[in-house]
């Protein structure tokens, strides 16, 4: 029984040591890269248990494929315009493709040289394509940030994947910086920018000013010649009301004041009016009888 129990114990110990020798487990973080007598021949990205065969048939070179950040030093390049500009680039790279990363860098120190030269690359022919006013301007909605970095990230991502297996998830500036006489005569564009603008607004606000005054004063003119050719009109007409009564008073003064009386009395009772008089009180004498009046011939 012990004699068992012991052969079953060193069967184990040989499976588990044959088990190490022919697989190799590739974690959710790792890409693997298998060598047959020293050349590549299997690139893994994919999590799980393999088998190989034994060293030094098969060698098993595992690499971390979590994703890292690159920053490239500070770096002068041109605009469009040959303005001298500092910028400070980042990606977010991991590696793609083992089998070609390992032919192509081997490390990821070299990989960050890589990276570093065809960043560079990449920086000047992007930014050289475009205009200063599109990196620094007193009008946000000219500023073109965004643009320029996916142009980056697209003439960058391509190329690294295929040369070297590295696949480049984002990338960013991080600084932008201008010289001092750069920054001097930035200053000066966007003061006088600024000082256009507000003369502009100003002028446009005279202009404006001038036009709401201007037909103002038209308006006036117009209702106050209406109003002066209604009060002419009204004046004719009263002349001629009054001098019609004139005439009136002066043949028969007792029937015109009758008139004017009769005329009095429409006007009170026109409307719904409750009024108390006396009945002596003219014209209200009218109510009682009409009086022994006859027009003149």
């Amino acid at each position: 029984m012990k004699n068992i129990a012991i052969t079953i114990f060193i069967i184990l110990i040989v499976a588990i040591m044959v088990l190490y020798f022919v697989s190799f487990q590739v974690r959710e973080i790792e890409s693997a890269l298998v060598t047959t007598f020293g050349k590549p021949t299997r690139g893994i990205t994919e999590p799980g248990w393999y088998f190989k065969w034994p060293a030094p048939i098969e060698q098993v070179y595992k690499f971390d494929s979590r994703m890292r950040v690159f920053e490239a030093d500070l770096g002068e390049t041109t605009t469009k315009g040959a303005v001298p500009i500092i910028v400070n680039t980042y990606v977010v790279w991991k590696i793609a493709e083992p089998l070609m990363f390992f032919n192509a860098v081997g490390t990821i120190k070299e990989a960050e040289n890589k990276l570093l030269s065809q960043l560079s690359d990449t920086q000047n022919k992007i930014i050289g394509g475009h205009d200063f006013a599109e990196f620094v301007n007193s009008n946000p909605s000219k500023i073109k940030f965004e643009e320029i970095q996916n142009e980056m990230l697209a003439d960058l991502k391509q190329p690294v994947r295929a040369n070297y297996g590295i696949e480049i998830k984002t990338l960013g500036i991080k600084q932008l910086k201008i010289s001092e006489e750069v920054s001097k005569d930035v200053f000066e564009r966007m003061r006088a920018e600024r000082n256009r603008k507000t003369e502009a607004t100003i002028a446009e606000g005279n202009a404006e000013a001038t036009r709401i005054k201007t037909d103002a004063d038209s308006k006036k003119t117009e209702l106050l010649a209406a109003a002066e050719a209604r009060a002419k009109a009204i004046r004719a007409e009263g002349d001629a009301e009054a001098a019609k009564y004139y005439k009136l008073l002066e043949e028969d003064p007792d029937f015109a004041i009758f008139l004017r009386n009769i005329d009095a009395l429409k006007k009170f009772l026109e409307k719904r009016s409750t009024i108390v008089f006396s009945t002596d009180t003219e014209p209200f004498e009218l109510l009682k009888g009409m009086p022994n009046i006859k027009p003149k011939k």
